[in-house]
């Protein structure tokens, strides 16, 4: 049994649920049962047949609706593995941090490269940073407190899941000076990200340590679900770009979040209209259950 959840960026109406039950038997399926409308914009549509041939119906239909199909079993996930930049925050940070320095059009071009998936994640990462060299370390709190600004319904969907048991974990291909402070504020439980390196009140135009690129943050998702002894199943990861693709591909759940086409394409759901809550209401969890403080 699968579940087709039409999340409205407003509000659903009749017309658009008899629209979805007739995409959804026009794909073969066959509807068993559906929720009642909730909060108004939310509905889950219960189908037996093919999950991939109703979602790509489904994405389809007209309106500002974002639609989630999954299998009805393990929905409700106990961890949450997330990116950083343009998914739980607004901004790319390195482009913000280059602003600083007066090259942000020349960096946020290689940045946007890499998220598309057109560049090495870990050479563009490495090229941009030398390109800071010599950028004095104060600029990371200024970028902090005037560009960094929390993604809407970040902090309700993270709050919401930890408390209800789930681990919550940030994963950044950014860096930790920026991961730290943005985990603390959305509430996960922990995070991971790359270190710049520092001298003399500078930046050196290097990383230190290991780098945190797709294939970290799929070992990272890996580990997290070992350690709590968690299914894949029951683990949902988000993210936006490229990099993201091998952890969204990964978890029983992977949600692009207002993504670049290829993150889009490889996830289980994305996400174009709606807000960071849509993912509580993804897993069956209704405004009356969300932490909102």
């Amino acid at each position: 049994m699968f579940i087709a959840t039409l999340i409205a960026k407003e509000s659903l109406n009749e017309r658009d649920i008899q629209s979805a039950i007739a995409i959804l038997g026009g794909a073969g399926a066959t509807v068993t049962r559906q929720s009642d409308v909730i909060d108004e914009r939310v509905l889950d549509i219960f189908f037996d047949g093919d999950p991939v041939t109703a979602r790509k119906h489904l994405e389809e239909i007209e309106g500002d609706i974002d639609v989630a199909v999954q299998p009805e079993a393990n929905r409700l996930k106990k961890l949450l593995i997330s990116d950083m930049d343009s998914t739980m925050i607004t901004v790319e940070c390195i482009d913000e941090l280059a602003d600083y320095a007066g090259i942000k059009s020349e960096i946020a071009a290689i940045t946007e490269r890499a998220m598309q998936g057109e560049l090495d994640f870990e050479e563009a990462l490495r090229g941009r940073v030398a390109l800071l060299e010599g950028l004095e370390t104060a600029a990371i709190q200024l970028c902090l407190e005037e560009r960094v600004r929390i993604m809407p319904g970040a902090e309700t969907l993270v709050r919401t899941m930890a408390a209800g048991g789930a681990a919550t974990i940030l994963v950044s291909g950014g860096f930790t000076k920026f991961a730290k402070p943005v985990a603390q504020a959305i509430g996960f439980g922990s995070f991971h990200a790359n270190v710049l390196g520092e001298a003399a009140g500078l930046l050196t135009g290097g990383l230190d340590g290991p780098i945190v690129d797709s294939t970290r943050k799929d070992v990272l998702l890996q580990s997290a679900a070992r350690e709590g002894s968690l299914s894949l199943e029951s683990c949902l990861a988000v993210g936006d770009g490229a990099n993201d693709i091998p952890m969204l591909q990964r978890a029983g759940l992977g949600v692009a979040y207002h993504a670049k086409p290829k993150a889009a394409q490889a996830a289980n759901v994305a996400i174009e209209y709606n807000d960071l809550t849509a993912l509580l209401y993804v897993q069956g969890i209704s405004r009356d259950q969300w932490i909102t403080e």
